[in-house]
């Protein structure tokens, strides 16, 4: 399937997932869920009783493809492939997604000090009525990160809307002793995974 206009929707509020994207020459319009943030969400990000990491960021891409293209229909917009991500970070089978407040991102920063985690992300395109999905794992290991540290990294209050209260181009960098796997995919939009599928489905990658 080919699309003229070589473009896609992202349904996402995320600035890196948009850097990211320009980096491989795709074109987008932004889709938003909803149309404030402070309006409540349309899909429930709460995992469910005994589901696993990768079966729940499998669920959730699913979940926020369909309605994708449910928008773009309710919206009369033109229907071109609709790209969502969904990244969580994992531990001991434990998913951390984002913190509620202060002492919940050091609790979570706690639990990630001087131990391996895994960072899931998971894409999905959906074109037209079929969503085709792929998943990113890539292992983390931190140093260990003293309270002090962990206090300076809080109190900027950027990483309120990062999974395990963290980002991986922000000073949290200065932790990682080692990573195994895709930097794009702990940012938020694997690179690698991302082109295969876009191309997959017509949209043509550094377009010339």
């Amino acid at each position: 399937m080919n699309f003229p206009e070589n473009r896609v929707y992202l349904a996402s509020r995320s600035l890196r997932r948009r850097e990211l994207l320009k980096q491989i020459g795709v074109k987008y319009n932004i889709l938003l869920m909803r149309e404030t943030i402070n309006r409540p969400a349309d899909i429930d990000e709460t995992p469910l009783p005994d589901e696993s990491p990768t079966d729940y960021v499998y669920r959730i891409v699913n979940v926020k493809a369909t309605e994708g293209r449910t928008r773009l229909i309710q919206r009369g917009l033109p229907l071109l492939p609709v790209l969502v991500a969904d990244t969580v970070v994992t531990i001991d089978g434990c998913i951390l997604g984002k913190p509620q407040d202060a002492a919940h991102a050091q609790e979570m920063l706690s639990t990630l000090s001087g131990r391996s985690h895994q960072v899931m992300t998971a894409i999905a395109v959906a074109v037209k009525e079929k969503i085709q999905v792929r998943l990113s794992t890539t292992i983390v290991r931190f140093r260990e990160i003293n309270e002090h540290e962990m206090r300076y990294m809080i109190s900027d209050g950027k990483i309120f809307d990062k999974a395990g209260a963290y980002a991986i181009q922000g000073i949290a960098a200065s932790f990682i002793v080692e990573i195994s796997g895709s930097y794009s995919g702990v940012m938020g939009l694997p690179l690698f995974e991302t082109t295969q599928l876009l191309e997959e489905v017509g949209i043509k990658v550094f377009p010339e």
